[in-house]
């Protein structure tokens, strides 16, 4: 879960401070005030070049890891190792083709 909200992070900042911000801003009614920024989120993290080729080169690398989890719910420590393969993978990923649009900058 922390690897895959570290990369949200990078790929997705402008649209998580937006929301967090909304969420802050609106302690009482953010569910129903905020969810538009939210939408964008996740439309963020679906849509954007770079995590859309991770979870294409890393696919394999994240099931394992979430499996695991899924099989350990009381100690994520346990898939630690899996959780390294999946972020070698995540660093080894060849980004230099990908294009990157306007809107994700």
């Amino acid at each position: 879960m922390e690897a895959a909200m570290a990369i949200t992070t990078k790929y997705c900042q402008k649209e998580l401070d937006e929301y967090g911000t909304c969420v802050v801003s609106h302690p009482a009614s953010w569910q129903e005030k905020c969810v538009d920024l939210k939408l964008r989120v996740a439309q963020c993290t679906s849509s954007h070049p770079v995590i859309r080729k991770i979870r294409s080169d890393c696919a394999g690398e994240f099931s394992v890891f979430e499996r695991c989890l899924r099989e350990n719910p009381s100690s994520a420590e346990a898939c630690q190792p899996h959780l390294t393969r999946f972020l070698a993978c995540v660093e080894s990923v060849d980004l230099s083709g990908i294009v990157v649009e306007e809107r994700f900058r």
